[in-house]
């Protein structure tokens, strides 16, 4: 498989190294050069610098055609960007942002992007290692719709109650200096 992995944090390089080491094509971006030394020596993929969020850069990093996306940078807003642009622009099939915010996470699954949500995964590993009954809150939502105007998006006004829910579902609050 061709795998894009867009972060090379701890997380990213973990699984850029893992599938790596099992024969998969990986191509890491992050925009910190540094960022790579968290890459074993024997790390065959590619790894380049620059913005996941740029679809010039994507292309030109070889993303186009791969099986595999992964958005795991810091910044939930950075995520879901790259995240959509990799399944829309790019055609990438199967696409997975990480997303801290539990209420983001699942208003992007809406919207057709899997997400991986940090913090119900942590939170229920604690309370598992404690002995408590884990909420029922999931780690990975699945896709569970699609982007509207995915390919053509339409520029006719929404009524305001849907205008409302699609502000809420965006974040608009999101933390200055987030994506």
């Amino acid at each position: 498989m061709k795998i894009v992995i867009v972060g090379a944090g701890r997380v990213g390089s973990s699984l850029a190294a893992d599938f790596d080491a099992t024969g998969h094509e990986v191509i890491v971006l992050d925009l910190s050069t540094q960022a790579f030394d968290r890459l074993p020596s024997s790390f065959g993929g590619d790894a380049i610098r620059g913005d996941g969020t740029d679809e010039d850069i994507l292309r030109r990093a070889g993303a186009e055609g791969a099986d595999v996306f992964i958005a795991m940078t810091e910044g939930d807003n950075r995520n879901v960007m790259a995240a959509q642009l990799a399944h829309e622009a790019l055609g990438i099939r199967q696409v997975i942002a990480k997303i801290n915010d539990p209420v983001r996470a699942e208003a992007y699954a809406d919207l057709g992007i899997a997400t991986l949500c940090r913090t119900n995964l942590m939170s229920d590993a604690i309370n598992i290692f404690l002995g408590l009954p884990a909420p029922s809150r999931p780690g990975v939502v699945a896709p569970t719709g699609s982007h509207p105007g995915g390919e053509h998006h339409d520029l006719t006004p929404a009524p305001a109650d849907v205008v409302g829910a699609a502000s809420a579902a965006a974040g608009s609050s999101a933390p200055a200096g987030e994506g």
